[in-house]
């Protein structure tokens, strides 16, 4: 685990802000720029070698400090554009991919009407038969279209009857069989290529 700043060692740490590291950077830079005016001071008074090694070593850490935390954060900032570009790439496939799929569902819906009209289904019984295909129960369509669970289960019924299907598995079938592509091995048998 990480420590913080403060050197919790409990204390899981956060990344600094960009705002936090200008902060430090700067405090460092100033800290350096003070360790260098005081050697400048000491070489004047004849301050001692050892004197001014040390505060020479200190005034260096403070500028790779810096320079480290400058590093760091010029390649979070430039993994950060880099991230948003992604994002707003991102962004753009899945709203054409979202037009794109609304116009197939809407073409989709266009088609399971026509083919609802050709077995000549009512209005209501049309209504049924879109929240059957959507997967609605009988329950939940008679609660949704305010009616009985009797009344539904009748237009359902009719449904079957007009169409010729035996029942809500036969009617998705009728219209979602194709969507769904056959497996891999099925088209290669079949000498299509994928």
């Amino acid at each position: 685990m990480t420590t913080d700043l403060a050197g919790s060692d409990d204390t899981p740490s956060r990344p600094l802000s960009l705002q936090e590291r200008g902060v430090v950077v700067g405090t460092l830079l100033l800290i350096a720029t003070l360790v260098a005016f005081d050697v400048g001071t000491d070489l004047v008074q004849g301050a001692s070698a050892w004197h001014v090694a040390l505060e020479i070593a200190a005034g260096i850490a403070a500028v790779a400090g810096a320079a480290y935390l400058l590093r760091d954060t010029l390649r979070l900032r430039r993994r950060l554009a880099t991230q948003a570009r992604d994002l707003s790439a991102y962004r753009q496939q899945a709203a054409a991919w979202q037009a794109q799929a609304r116009l197939h569902v809407e073409g989709l819906a266009r088609s399971i009407d026509r083919q609802l009209d050709q077995w000549q289904l009512s209005v209501a019984e049309k209504e049924v038969a879109f929240l059957l295909l959507k997967g609605l129960s009988l329950k939940d369509i008679a609660a949704l279209r305010g009616t009985a669970e009797k009344t539904v289960r009748a237009q359902s019924a009719a449904v079957y009857a007009k169409s010729g299907l035996a029942g809500r598995t036969e009617l998705s079938a009728f219209f979602l069989e194709d969507l769904l592509l056959p497996p891999a091995d099925t088209l290669a048998d079949a000498g299509i290529a994928s």
